[in-house]
C-alpha cells in the first residue's frame, strides 16, 4: 500500500505538469478526450493489488504500474472508437434497451444480493446517479456486443489440421499427473449431539466394510459430507488435490482397495474428522490422447483467432478516425 501511495503521488504529479499545458488531457480520440486523472481513476485498485504482489520490490513495481497504465489508456481508446462506431448508425438497436436492462439486474444481482436499494444507495455513496450508471452499463454492453459480433469466435470453424498441430507442439499441456478414482467417507460428532463418539462410529464403519459391505452404502449412510449422497465419490484427484494424510493413504492403495485404518484430520474448530477412503481406479501419469482435448484445442484456436479479428477492426477504425496522443507513459 506504501508502495502504491508513492506512485500514485508521482503520477499525481506529473498529471499536474501535463495539466498546465494540456489541461490534463491524455489522448484526444475523435470529439472526445481522454485524460490523465480518467486514466489514473480506473487503474486505482488494480495498483493496490500491485502494491501488495511488489511490496518489496520497487523496481519491479514501478514496471507494472507503467504497463497498466498504458494497458489501460489503450482499452480507453478502443472503448471509445467502439462507442463511435456504434453512434454511426450502423447498427441496429432494437435489442439494446432490454439488454442494457439485463445487465442492470444482473449487477444487482451479483453485487448487490438482488437489492435495488442497495445499489441506489452504493451509487449515492460514490458520487454517481443512477443515469450516469444506466449510462455507463449501456456503453459497456455496447463494447461488449460489438467486439463480440466482431470476433465471434463461437463460429470460427477450426481445421482437424490445426488442431492436430497444436496438440503436437503443446503435448506439455497435456500432461496429466498419477491420478486416484476416490471414494471417501468423512464421520464428525453431529452438530446436534456433539458428545457422540465420532471415532467409536468410523471404527463400526470400517470393520462393516472390512466385513464385505459396499463402501457406497455406507457412505449414504454415515458420511457427513456433500459426496455422502454419490456414495463418496470425489472422482479423480491428484496427490495435490487432497489434504498431506489423505493424499499419501490414497495413493498407496491399488484399485479397489480401501484403508485399513481411521484418518484423522483435526477440524478448524478443533475436533477431529475420521476418514475411510477408497480407491476404485488408478490412472498413472499420461498425456490426454487428442480425442480427450479436441475441443479444449477448438476453443483455444478460436479464442486466438477471435482475437486477432478483433484487433483487425480496431485497426481499421483507428485507420479512419482522428487519435492524437499528448501522453507520456
Amino acid at each position: 500500500m506504501r508502495y502504491a501511495r508513492i506512485f500514485l503521488a508521482l503520477l499525481a504529479v506529473a498529471v499536474s505538469a501535463q495539466a498546465d499545458s494540456l489541461d490534463g488531457i491524455a489522448v484526444v480520440v475523435n470529439d472526445s478526450v481522454i485524460t490523465y486523472l480518467q486514466v489514473m481513476d480506473s487503474i486505482q485498485d488494480s495498483i493496490t493489488t500491485l502494491s501488495r504482489t511488489y511490496a518489496f520490490d520497487r523496481t519491479n513495481f514501478i514496471a507494472h504500474a507503467q504497463q497498466l497504465r498504458r494497458d489501460q489508456l489503450e482499452f480507453l481508446i478502443e472503448r471509445k472508437l467502439i462507442l463511435d462506431e456504434f453512434n454511426r448508425g450502423e447498427y441496429t438497436t432494437n435489442w439494446l434497451d432490454q439488454a442494457v436492462q439485463s445487465s442492470i439486474n444482473q449487477d444487482i444481482k451479483e453485487r448487490y444480493s438482488g437489492n435495488r436499494a442497495k445499489l441506489i444507495q452504493s451509487l449515492h455513496s460514490s458520487g454517481l446517479t443512477l443515469e450516469e450508471y444506466t449510462k455507463q452499463q449501456r456503453e459497456n454492453v455496447i463494447v461488449m456486443n460489438l467486439a463480440h459480433l466482431h470476433s465471434n469466435p463461437d463460429k470460427i470453424v477450426i481445421s482437424p489440421t490445426a488442431v492436430e498441430k497444436y496438440y503436437d507442439d503443446h503435448k506439455d499441456q497435456f500432461q496429466v499427473d498419477d491420478q486416484v478414482k476416490l471414494r471417501t467417507i468423512r464421520i464428525t460428532a453431529p452438530s446436534d449431539n456433539p458428545g457422540l463418539n465420532a471415532r467409536q462410529i468410523a471404527t463400526e464403519v470400517l470393520q462393516k466394510i472390512d466385513a464385505g459391505v459396499p463402501f457406497a452404502d455406507m457412505a449414504k449412510v454415515y458420511s457427513t459430507d456433500d459426496f455422502r449422497n454419490d456414495g463418496g465419490d470425489r472422482g479423480w484427484k491428484r496427490k495435490i488435490d487432497l489434504s498431506g494424510p489423505i493424499g499419501d493413504a490414497a495413493f498407496a492403495l491399488k484399485a479397489g482397495q480401501h484403508s485399513r485404518q481411521l484418518l484423522e484430520i483435526p477440524d478448524a474448530n478443533g475436533t477431529s474428522a475420521y476418514f475411510v477412503i477408497m480407491v476404485d481406479e488408478v490412472r498413472p501419469a499420461h498425456v490426454q490422447p487428442l480425442g480427450e482435448v479436441q475441443r479444449q484445442i477448438e476453443q483455444t484456436l478460436q479464442l486466438q483467432r477471435g482475437n486477432e479479428l478483433k484487433d483487425q477492426w480496431i485497426q481499421r477504425l483507428k485507420a479512419k478516425s482522428h487519435i492524437e496522443s499528448f501522453a507520456t507513459f
